[in-house]
């Protein structure tokens, strides 16, 4: 499992995976979100713009990240 750090009390979905590498582009991870391929902590997510906070995991392919508090 990966770790991102975030300095805000919150990430968007679709933001988190481009901060982590998961996706290359905003458009790709609109893409992988809205077919239901993205999971956050453990149910899959249609919301790009779900806020994501510090404790909460995010799946998507195979990966797994943690978001944590900087």
């Amino acid at each position: 499992m990966k770790t991102v750090k975030i300095e805000t009390p919150f990430i968007k979905l679709d933001s988190l995976l481009k901060l982590a590498d998961m996706v290359s582009s905003g458009g790709e991870a609109k893409m992988v979100i809205l077919d239901g391929a993205v999971a956050v902590n453990g149910e899959v997510c249609l919301m790009r713009g779900k806020k994501i906070y510090p404790g909460d995991s995010v799946s998507f392919a195979g990966v797994t990240v943690r978001v944590e508090q900087a």
